[in-house]
């Protein structure tokens, strides 16, 4: 809701009180959100009218916002509870306890214990710490002390306890005013009018007496102006004069920026003046009224100017304006973009922000995905600097980042920029905390300033200059912006108002006026002033997503002028404008001997005044002139993958034109830049697209020379010459037009082969620091061909739903057949050639069924045939500094100090080990969630405590999967066929799916396909029914679509057995397993590509998943043997035989039943095996990735980015 909107709100609260209507007051304050009367809580809540009380509260905040929302609702139930105790109705007490007190159970279980032993005592005082409790009275007005101070430091209620300060019955002077207006209108105004409606304008029907001066004769203003351009009107009757707001919703929300003059109005002035605009309406460019002279508003510095500068004022000054439009199409071709690949940067893990220095056109700013920033010199390929994530003070941090770091250290860029000069760097990281370096031109980075600027991630970054100040504009995942010193790092302003988190901010200036655009992942576009007004823009952005927007270049760079030949007795003035190095040339009105000549192109906010004497023009007067020609665009992607990209009327705060030639589904969110003020760049479908502003039509496209992700990341230097590009292989290509070669090639004289090799040396840490101390290393210099330290990191709530939605890389490989024939894979069967780590295990040994890492990697859960869990957790030593898991360290066998076991509930009519089991980790690693043919169990993962179970059989469940946007939601595959839409905290299962004709065996979400995809153990049949994999749309949870799996060549045509899914962290690419293959589908079902068992690898299949960056696939065989596939072509990179991890030959011939992938490095994987054994294997110190040796002959594998192990699951928002 715009600025004027909430004011307006505000007055009609004002009159509804002063007419009375006091229950319609609350109610729109409650339905408002915008102001909290706390005379009225206070009111309700000594009356115990606990149902209004809470029916209130519900406008402001929900129970879950935050500890201060949590802690009032929790008193206000608290009171209630004990007041039904002490009346003794046990039975009211009862029902608030399980209806109102029982959601808090989750965030202390003990606490919602010792509230429920009331029950048990004849008088709750009896309890220690309620013992002075009194009467009702004297308790409800001490809670009230207490939820006071709860509403008051509650960020939510922030600006919403005090009524704006507005004269009395303020609306009914604005419709006074309003009818002023339109009776000064009236064709036949009368003296004395009657107003009997205000549900029509006003007209004052024909008389005989006085009327009064039309408007119009006004020699100054010209017609009967608009609204928004019109001048103050004396008074008339009883009503009293006003100026009507502007019509335009972008200039309205401006209209606050001086309270000193809360309208525009025009000015007496000299004639003729073109006069600069107020910030009332910077964005708002009037047109001059036909018929008359141009107008604009007055200030007092143009006011001022101009006395200074004449000696007196001529009669009549006059113009006509006429431009003549920009023949700037010409001056730029295709060849000026920079499409010719000329550097290749191998950064080393997967890019997420770049930047080009403002000044050193050269000098490229890289963040990447495990929070590492470099500074490379692209012209000589030299990394001038490199530095790992690390906390610099840990204990300035807020202990919920502390928290998040001891949970999981992993961390990731989401956006790094330069300061407007170059001589400063912020840094955004996925959570909380940006950082904010110096640099010299020597490569030298200082740490200038650490800020935890947001709870979660810090999605966005940017510099901006209010009042000539330096500032660091932040956005995050709290859904606030907040604006900080550049120098102190003091908080300045928080702007609150978006209801999801904030995705991308955009600082700007017009006419001295700064302001700040702001989106959020819900589509919203709002607009701040540096005041704590709120925000002047309520927008929809295209797509209703992760949108950015940005201006163009600065547009005008150099003016030049002369006077043209005299013709009759006026002089012309000529003005050529270099718009960014197009010459765009214009003819200004005539002028007297001696006078002003001005110049105004209101549609691109650029004026010019010029004073001529005797026919010579003496002075061309720039002050308070703009000569910026800027444009605004956005770009952004659905959650269906529809792509956007858009020029902005920013007058009229609507879309001026939209960009053709995005793919229909985009396979990632779309980034742009611009550059030249003339073109705008997109990465889509694997490819970089050009447009010219000016044309909705593709103007050409480069491929780089192939090797781009599907939705590649760019950025253009300032000059336009140099286009930095993201490719799959974790590196960078800089693409140059002739201008950047030839700046390239001057930087090649440079003797950079030393150089470069010592920015290798400089990268290549055994050990990194991490954020909380060493941790291992997960970046080191790579060869253009190493994939090992292509690390998809676990991100916050922004970071990673675009990672999630990565696609996959342009198939290169698939197109040239010769490389396909000569592939080679590797083939491992002796110990030496791999690390193995068989976990110690205490217990009896059983058939692990369901193998998981912990999210932090910390720990790997088995779950065995015989329904019990183990978990084992690494420890922190000298070995291993990071205490992840690690085939090179040996984990313990954990148990809580009681020597529990996790066991779970199994079925009376069948033995466990005959029993499907299913298994699901939260996302925190705090609670594991499983069955074992019986009831489902909910554990507590740290003292392996039962917390509930549900779901009692018949039937069992056989597969879980956590809804990607609500953990409360759960969807549980069961034996009877059936999926069961669940809902934990309500204990409820919502709805049944049905589609399949056997027990369900895997199920997967694609939160940007917004669908749910099940497969089962059904038997491969012609008959229409029997389906193996059936398609779910999650909004309304009907069956879109089914398929059958294709056996392959030579197979009997009925496929048995169970199948498995797994999405990619694209979204869109579905890993399908069954024992007779492992295949690739699109997200309509249909098979890209399979590879069924043969030659080395004949045996079934037993499991199969994605690594965690997705280039791999992991694969088990029934012989022992462990296939590694590409995650693209399914080429077979390496096969492991059981030979290479097995220490000895067993009888049982054991093999994996389950793999499981490491969450963050994509080397490592552990095998739950039909022996009850659990082995950790990685490749070997001298390898480092699977398929080593062989990876050079094989060229650089392009891949399809992964989502991390089956029991991973899907963000919430994307990431840049």
């Amino acid at each position: 809701m715009s600025s004027l909107s909430r004011e307006l709100v505000f007055l009609i609260l004002q009159f509804l009180d002063e007419e009375k209507f006091k229950e319609t007051v609350h109610k729109l304050e409650q339905e408002s959100g915008f102001f909290f009367n706390m005379k009225y809580f206070e009111d309700q809540v000594q009356a115990g009218e606990w149902e209004e009380v809470e029916r209130y509260l519900s406008g402001f905040t929900k129970v879950e916002d935050n500890r201060y929302s949590m802690k009032i609702f929790f008193e206000i139930r608290k009171q209630k509870y004990l007041e039904a105790l002490d009346r003794q109705d046990r039975a009211k007490a009862v029902e608030i306890l399980v209806k109102d007190l029982k959601v808090f159970a989750s965030f202390n279980e003990d606490l919602f214990k010792e509230i429920t032993q009331l029950l048990t005592l004849d008088n709750f005082r009896q309890n220690e710490q309620l013992s002075k409790y009194g009467d009702t009275k004297s308790a409800r007005n001490i809670m009230l002390v207490e939820l006071k101070k709860l509403i008051e430091a509650n960020p939510l209620f922030r600006d919403k306890l005090t009524f704006p300060a507005f004269k009395a019955s303020r609306l009914r002077t604005l419709i006074n005013q309003s009818l002023n207006w339109q009776h000064q209108l009236c064709k036949n105004p009368r003296p004395n009018p009657d107003i009997k409606t205000l549900f029509t304008d006003h007209t004052c029907s024909s008389s005989n007496g006085a009327r009064a001066p039309p408007p119009g004769n006004n020699p100054l203003a010209g017609p009967v102006p608009k609204p928004g351009v019109f001048p103050p009107l004396g008074a008339h009757g009883p009503f009293q004069p006003v100026v009507s707001p502007p019509p335009s919703a972008i200039a309205g929300w401006m209209s606050t920026a001086n309270q000193s003059m809360p309208h525009a109005a025009v000015a007496a002035a000299p004639p003729g003046l073109v006069q600069a605009p107020s910030p009332a309406a910077f964005l708002k460019h009037p047109r001059t009224p036909p018929g008359g002279p141009g107008m604009d508003y007055q200030t007092a510095d143009s006011e001022h100017l101009m006395k200074r500068l004449r000696p007196g004022q001529p009669d009549e000054v006059s113009f006509s304006a006429s431009t003549q439009p920009p023949n700037s199409n010409n001056m730029y071709s295709p060849d000026d973009l920079p499409k010719t690949v000329i550097r290749n940067l191998s950064q080393g893990s997967n890019v997420m922000s770049m930047d080009f220095h403002p000044q050193q056109q050269t000098v490229l700013l890289v963040g990447t995905n495990v929070g590492d920033i470099s500074i490379w010199e692209v012209g000589s390929r030299e990394r001038l600097a490199l530095k790992t994530f690390k906390v610099w003070d840990i204990s300035a941090c807020s202990m919920p980042f502390q928290t998040t770091l001891v949970k999981d250290a992993t961390i990731s860029v989401n956006r790094c920029v330069w300061g407007p000069d170059g001589s400063i760097l912020g840094v955004a990281f996925s959570k909380h905390i940006v950082q904010i370096y110096t640099y010299n031109p020597a490569g030298e980075l200082r740490q200038h300033l650490e800020i935890d600027a947001h709870i979660g991630g810090v999605n966005d970054i940017a510099f901006a200059h209010p009042n000539k100040q330096l500032c660091i504009v932040t956005c995050g995942d709290d859904k606030t912006i907040k604006i900080w010193d550049a120098v102190a790092g003091r908080r300045l302003y928080t702007f609150e108002g978006h209801e999801a988190p904030v995705y991308s901010v955009c600082p700007h200036y017009k006419e001295n006026i700064q302001f700040i655009f702001s989106t959020a992942i819900d589509g919203k576009i709002k607009a701040w002033l540096y005041d704590s007004l709120g925000s002047r823009v309520d927008y929809d952005s295209p797509g209703l997503w992760c949108t950015t927007m940005a201006y163009s270049a600065d547009g005008t760079s150099l003016i030049y002028k002369d006077i043209n030949d005299k013709k009759c007795t006026n002089y012309f003035m000529r003005f050529l404008v270099i718009d960014s190095g197009c010459p765009m040339e214009f003819f200004v009105g005539h002028c007297g001997l001696e006078g002003i000549c001005q110049f105004l192109r209101t549609d691109e906010s650029f004026k010019v005044w010029g004073w001529v004497r005797f026919g010579v023009l003496v002075k061309v007067i720039f002050k308070n002139v703009v000569l910026n020609i800027t444009r605004l665009f956005s770009c952004g992607t659905s959650k269906e993958g529809e792509s956007h990209l858009v020029e902005w009327n920013e007058s009229e705060g609507a879309i001026k034109r939209t960009y053709s030639g995005f793919r229909k589904r985009s396979l990632g969110v779309v980034q742009f830049d611009t550059t030249r003020n003339r073109f705008l760049a997109a990465g889509d479908e694997f490819q970089i697209k050009f447009w010219d502003m000016d044309n909705i039509n593709i103007l050409t496209y480069t491929d780089a020379d192939g090797g781009l992700p599907a939705s590649p990341r760019l950025r253009f230097n300032k000059e336009g010459s140099l286009l930095a590009v993201t490719t799959s292989e974790n590196g960078i290509k800089i693409l140059a037009n002739t201008g950047g070669q030839h700046m390239l090639r001057m930087l090649e004289s440079r003797a950079f082969d030393g150089a470069r090799a010592h920015a290798e040396a400089n990268v290549k840490p055994a050990i990194a620091a991490g954020p909380l101390g060493p941790i291992a290393s997960v970046s080191a210099s790579a060869s253009p061909f190493e994939r090992s330290d292509r690390i998809q990191q676990p991100m916050s709530l922004l970071a990673s739903m675009e990672s999630s939605r990565r696609t996959d890389v342009k198939p290169r490989i698939l197109e040239n057949t010769e490389k396909i024939k000569s592939w080679k894979s590797s083939d491992i069967s002796d110990a030496s050639q791999l690390k193995a780590l068989k976990l110690p295990d205490s217990l009896a040994p059983n058939k692990v069924v369901h193998l998981l890492y912990t999210n932090s990697g910390l720990a790997v859960l088995a779950l065995a045939s015989n329904a019990l869990h183990k978990l084992w957790k690494w420890q922190r030593n000298e070995r291993n500094p990071s205490g992840k898991s690690s085939a090179s360290s040996v984990p313990q066998l954990w148990q809580p100090n009681n020597g529990a076991l996790m066991s779970n509930d199994v079925s009376d009519s069948k033995a466990a080990e005959e029993s499907v089991a299913c298994i699901a980790l939260s996302k925190n690693d705090s609670y594991v969630m499983s069955a074992s043919g019986g009831k489902v169990s909910l554990f507590n993962m740290m003292t392996f405590k039962v917390m509930t179970t549900f779901m009692p059989p018949p039937p069992a469940a056989t597969y879980l999967a956590f809804h990607p946007q609500d953990n409360n939601i759960i969807a549980i595959g069961m034996e009877d066929s059936t999926i069961q839409i669940y809902n934990v905290r309500v204990d409820e299962v919502k709805t049944k799916l049905k589609g399949h004709q056997k027990r369900i065996s895997g199920l997967a979400f694609s939160q940007s396909l917004n669908i749910l995809v099940s497969s089962g153990a059904d038997a491969q049949a012609s008959h229409a029914q029997h389906r193996l994999l059936c398609m779910w749309s999650i909004d309304g949870w009907e069956k879109k679509k089914s398929r059958l799996i294709q056996p392959p060549p030579g197979h009997p045509s009925t496929l048995a057995g169970e199948t498995r899914v797994q999405f990619h962290n694209n979204q869109s690419h579905l890993l399908v397993v069954h024992e007779s293959q492992i295949a690739i589908y699109d997200a309509q079902l249909d098979c890209l590509r399979s590879w069924y068992p043969r030659d080395s690898l004949s045996s079934a299949i037993s499991s199969a998943i994605y690594s965690c960056d997705g280039l791999s696939i992991f694969t088990g065989f029934c012989d022992g043997a462990v296939g590694i596939f590409d995650s693209d072509s399914l080429n077979l990179w390496c096969r492991i035989a059981p030979s290479a991890y097995l220490s000895s030959a067993s009888n049982d011939n054991p093999f994996p039943v389950v793999i499981a992938a490491h969450p963050t490095d994509p080397n490592q994987f552990a095998l739950g095996m039909s022996d009850g054994a659990v082995h950790v294997i990685e490749p070997s110190d001298a390898e480092t990735k699977w398929g080593g040796s062989t990876s050079h002959e094989n060229g650089g594998m392009p891949s399809i980015p992964s989502s991390s192990a089956l029991n991973s699951q899907p963000s919430e928002t994307p990431s840049r």
